[in-house]
């Protein structure tokens, strides 16, 4: 019998050519797990829940276009939609998830990407960036007057591209909330964004749900400073 829903958050994932796969695939093996779809089944991960959501996350993979993304490795992907399209059907999402990649930024990606996050910002409840998916956030002047952190790899290069912007880049941070509104949450490099997506599903279900997850796939959770890549790196 599918599990009762009071709440479908719509969540769109913005894809991009190079982007890293890991970024937003990790975060939606935990968010994705939680769609209508999968409630509605009973070999999931939610059936091993005793404190499952009441709430269902839709998924919605966009680009520039309807073609195959080549990402920076693995196979090539097929969005499910288009920014232009979701814009023109007026769509509104609750959920944005950028991810980064090596040669992620706000000049990398298609102007179409920008123009979308943009105008979704003012009714979207949430924007996750992983990576080097927020220095494409700070192109948008979503950032300004936020707290954030970036892959540490090539953080002084994200942080020196930006400083004409006020954004309070954090070094040390495995993810970082932007401000008490709790809207936009940023992550460190690639894995962390399974990290964030952990304590986003801590902050939308409860530490149990949380908790209980992060056991049925096996999961050794990060809390948001134990960031060791910063030392590493020199940052700190």
């Amino acid at each position: 019998m599918p599990l009762p829903v009071d709440k479908t958050y719509r969540l769109a994932v913005c894809f991009f050519p190079e982007m890293t796969v890991l970024d937003y695939q990790g975060p939606i093996e935990i968010l994705g797990g939680f769609s209508t779809a999968e409630r509605a089944r009973q070999d999931t991960y939610l059936a091993h829940l005793k404190h499952p959501p009441s709430f269902a996350i839709d998924v919605e993979y966009l680009s520039h276009s309807d073609e195959p993304v080549t990402p920076f490795v693995g196979p090539r992907v097929l969005p499910t939609g288009t920014y232009e399209g979701a814009m023109k059907a007026g769509k509104q999402f609750d959920i944005l998830l950028i991810p980064g990649g090596p040669s992620a930024s706000p000049t990398h990606v298609h102007p179409s990407l920008l123009e979308f996050v943009k105008q979704q910002a003012p009714g979207a409840k949430h924007i996750l960036t992983v990576c080097t998916g927020s220095w494409i956030l700070a192109g948008t002047g979503l950032l300004e007057g936020k707290r954030a952190t970036t892959n540490k790899m090539l953080y002084r290069l994200v942080t020196e591209s930006t400083k004409d912007k006020n954004i309070e880049w954090m070094p040390k941070a495995r993810y970082v909330i932007g401000d008490d509104d709790h809207k936009i949450w940023t992550a460190s490099g690639v894995t962390a964004g399974m990290d964030l997506a952990n304590a986003f599903l801590e902050y939308l279900a409860g530490p149990e749900t949380a908790k209980e997850f992060g056991e049925v796939v096996e999961m050794c959770v990060k809390g948001p400073g134990d960031d060791e890549f910063a030392a590493i790196h020199g940052l700190i």
